[in-house]
């Protein structure tokens, strides 16, 4: 006979089998945008490291306080 944590245990399991199932929403087949805005989207080894782009030139930081 089962217990009630086995029981809690299967139940849970098969809830998150279930959502991750049904949880992406994506109808069809999948696909790569190909029109304007998709180009502005950044790339995979983009956003794996956000900080390591060298196309995109720094910006300076301004400070609050201004010289006399």
């Amino acid at each position: 006979m089962l217990k009630a944590p086995q029981i809690l245990v299967r139940t849970l399991v098969l809830a998150a089998s279930a959502a991750a199932l049904l949880g992406c929403g994506q109808r069809g087949p999948l696909y790569l945008p190909t029109g304007p805005s998709a180009s502005q989207r950044a790339t995979l080894p983009q956003t794996l490291t956000p900080g390591n782009d060298a196309s995109i030139s720094p910006t300076p930081v301004t400070t609050a306080s201004q010289p006399r």
